[in-house]
């Protein structure tokens, strides 16, 4: 706060102001959740609501109050937010042409930005330049592959049992123990409308950062699609611990249909 009040430039405090706003308020989201799931907690120990309520000095009212409202456990798969949801800039097929975001990619994006506010976290879209090779600051989705940008490269190496690798002008994704590799539907010598995505949980220096990489863009949208539909089971799964996994997706030109996991998530 002292920091903010002592800067010179009226506009930069403005704007730190208004960071330093957004981070309390997350905070705060993320204090409700904490209350809630330690009030299930105690109910799961064989306490009644009254007697909670009794306990922290409130009405029973107000406990059903802050289980009605208060994010669910899952958020916190993300973090405690803000969280920054990038996509890599793309380029042409010659380097005259212009850079663009693909469709499949704001797609991926805007489905996450959804999937955040349901958990009241706050999202702020980023674009991920061929060159970008460091982490965003905090919390953080990265929909990104390694042929698009070097920040992916830096998510995959700490990957214990994943890769993705590039072998006779294809992608796939590897399973380091093993050596097997999957690789796109869409890329086969009979195409069918199926990609893989690439999913990945990482704790870094005290911030989440969840990687979500397809081998084109549909796998990437398609991995949201499973978040959407599997977030609860994730967590219950994983917690706050590492892992990653290979999902598999099937897709029309306006939407993903279906998703589904290729094999059990890999725990690190």
């Amino acid at each position: 706060m002292d920091s903010v009040r002592s800067e010179p430039d009226p506009l930069r405090r403005a704007r730190r102001a208004g960071d330093l706003g957004d981070a309390y308020r997350q905070r705060q989201h993320e204090l409700a959740r904490l209350r809630r799931v330690a009030i299930d907690e105690a109910r799961a120990l064989g306490m009644s609501y009254t007697e909670i309520a009794g306990a922290l000095g409130v009405s029973k009212g107000r406990i059903t109050q802050i289980r009605g409202t208060a994010p669910p456990s899952e958020r916190a798969f993300f973090g405690v937010g803000p969280v920054t949801v990038g996509v890599p800039l793309r380029r042409g097929v010659d380097d005259q042409a212009r850079s663009y975001i693909d469709a499949a990619d704001v797609g991926a994006q805007r489905g996450v930005e959804r999937l955040l506010g349901e958990l009241a976290l706050l999202a702020k879209s980023e674009v991920i330049r061929s060159d970008h090779a460091e982490l965003f600051e905090g919390d953080s989705v990265v929909i990104c592959g390694p042929k698009s940008a070097p920040i992916a490269a830096t998510l995959l190496v700490r990957d214990p049992r994943l890769d993705m690798v590039k072998v006779d002008n294809r992608w796939w994704i590897m399973d380091r123990e093993n050596g097997a590799k999957h690789g796109s539907p869409r890329n086969d010598a009979t195409p069918t409308d199926a990609d893989l995505g690439y999913l990945a949980r990482h704790s870094i220096d005290g911030r989440t950062v969840i990687h979500i990489a397809g081998i084109s863009a549909f796998g990437s949208h398609g991995v949201v699609h499973y978040l959407a539909e599997n977030l609860t089971e994730l967590w219950e799964a994983f917690g706050d611990n590492e892992f990653s996994a290979v999902i598999r997706c099937e897709y029309t030109e306006d939407a993903i249909t279906s998703s589904e996991l290729v094999a059990d998530p890999a725990a690190w």
